[in-house]
């Protein structure tokens, strides 16, 4: 498989993992329900999904970066 497509997959899952931690904290804030009292979310959770998502976003970044670099070390060769 291509490098910049398995980055490409990394970002996408990143992404996801954004989202849901996103999503928890939004919950976190709004009003209690009959059902669920406000605050029934782990924030602190949630802050590690976010900075977990910004890890892997880093990551493969760099993937990507590597993969760029790896082409142009491919048409050196070549040319």
């Amino acid at each position: 498989m291509e490098l910049s497509a398995i980055a490409l997959r990394g970002l996408d899952a990143a992404q996801a993992g954004l989202d849901r931690a996103a999503s928890r904290i939004a919950r976190a804030t709004e009003p209690a329900s009959d059902a669920a009292p406000a605050g029934t979310v782990d924030l602190s959770t949630a802050i590690a999904g976010l900075l977990a998502a910004r890890q892997d976003f880093a990551v493969n970044v760099k993937v990507f970066e590597t993969a760029d670099e790896v082409e142009r070390q491919a048409l050196d060769l070549l040319a």
